[in-house]
């Protein structure tokens, strides 16, 4: 009996059916298209069974599904090691067409080069599209055609070509929705994934503050954040109409989406920097790394409110203000002098929102070992900042209860933290 002839359309970082590029594109395929998701074994077995981006993901994998159904169609579901899952795919279907969008990480990049290579061996086509930025790769470059490694002038040459182009196209595909793949796949449970439900849960996402952004974004207990950055991490919402409408409605908001971009294009274009120094002068930085200190900070108990409120925010919530992400890893790097390798891995395993390209970004701007960073005898004083950004103490009272009740004295004095950070960073700084 012959296989059915199909078009296989690949979900990744792109969960949603709404202005998705890949997907628009595979609709117009000859075949039938039949949606796919791979929970990719050389991810989840570095992952605690109750991760709960896992959680997130099943349960964007479900709406998607749902939505699938209503159109007669449903997403199939495959566990295991990627490339060992398309060969199975291979033999189970009579594959044409794999539509996919692109991923800029390190390990995406190696993973498509060889799903590709597998593809083009068996002669079946495969087409990539820029879906999760507005501008990839070396589409934002210097007149000379290098990379900017300063987000100024980066930003200033994306308004350009935004500019150019706005408002950025959005691809509507509700018009060839009839060529899915006609068919029931059974949706797996999250437990027959392996993972089990997390009490930590991504937020759905508010816009409602966004017009006033510029004037709420630095405090903390205004809770006025849009929670947005899980959605664009794992693509349930388009970056493309977000980009359209903070164009429209706020400059700040629409600058921090373009860091967002010019952290990607650095990641792209220096993939050293996931485990290196972007500026190689400070590899001879001796940093303490004391596992005890380390433990503090990760508890949330260094005696410095702003510090220790937002730490336990993140092992409570998966989330931590961009404010307060600022001032704990300043103190990690700079009062304990603990390699910045270290907060951004334990940023890695809790961030609901974490993004390899922004994560190592503003880890190296707070360590002064970035691209654009802050400059190292820039020390924040967790005090200061608490005085200016948290003056009643509403967010620190939020997740320290036991403040009021004589709540313990900071583990490192400030002016000492600060002079040894200064006097280590001169002395490693390789000339």
């Amino acid at each position: 009996m012959s296989k059915q002839e199909i078009t296989f359309f690949w979900f990744r970082r792109d969960l949603r059916l709404e202005d998705n590029v890949g997907l628009f594109f595979a609709l117009q395929s000859k075949f039938p298209v039949v949606p796919l998701f791979i929970f990719d074994l050389a991810i989840l077995d570095n992952l605690p069974k109750d991760d709960p981006r896992v959680g997130f993901i099943h349960e964007s994998l479900a709406k998607i599904n749902q939505q699938l159904e209503e159109l007669g169609s449903a997403i199939l579901i495959k566990k295991g090691k990627t490339q060992e899952v398309w060969g199975q795919l291979l033999q189970e279907f009579d594959v044409k067409e794999v539509y996919f969008n692109k991923d800029y990480e390190p390990y995406a990049i190696t993973r498509d080069m060889a799903i590709v290579a597998l593809l083009k061996s068996k002669n079946i086509s495969s087409f990539a599209y820029k879906d999760q930025v507005i501008f990839e790769e070396k589409e934002i470059s210097k007149s000379d055609g290098l990379p900017y490694t300063v987000y100024t002038p980066y930003k200033n040459k994306w308004l350009e070509k935004y500019n150019s182009i706005a408002p950025a196209a959005e691809y509507d595909a509700s018009n060839t929705f009839f060529n899915f793949h006609k068919g029931h796949f059974a949706f797996p449970s999250l437990g027959q994934i392996g993972f089990e439900e997390s009490a930590i849960k991504v937020i759905p996402h508010n816009l409602k503050n966004i017009g006033n952004y510029h004037e709420t974004r630095d405090f903390p207990a205004l809770d006025t954040t849009s929670h947005l950055s899980p959605h664009l991490r794992f693509g349930t919402v388009s970056i493309r109409k977000l980009v359209n409408w903070a164009a429209r409605k706020n400059q700040v908001f629409l600058s921090e989406l373009i860091w967002r971009e010019f952290f990607m294009q650095i990641l792209f274009s220096f993939p050293k920097v996931v485990s290196h120094n972007f500026k190689s002068a400070y590899d001879g930085i001796q940093w303490r790394n004391d596992e005890e200190d380390f433990k503090r900070w990760c508890s949330g108990t260094t005696g410095y409110p702003m510090v220790d409120a937002g730490m336990r925010e993140l092992n409570a919530t998966g989330y931590m203000h961009n404010r307060v992400r600022m001032v704990v890893a300043s103190f990690l790097c700079k009062h304990l002098l603990i390699n910045w390798q270290w907060g951004e891995a334990y940023f890695a395993q809790k961030l609901l929102d974490f993004e390899l390209s922004a994560n190592v970004g503003n880890w190296q701007w707070a360590a002064g070992t970035g691209c654009d960073a802050a400059p190292y005898f820039r020390v924040f004083n967790p005090e200061i900042q608490q005085k200016k950004f948290d003056e009643k103490g509403i967010y620190i009272r939020k997740w320290i209860p036991e403040f009021d009740l004589g709540y313990g004295a900071p583990m490192v004095d400030h002016a000492f933290a600060r002079d040894r950070a200064i006097a280590t960073y001169k002395a490693g700084i390789l000339k």
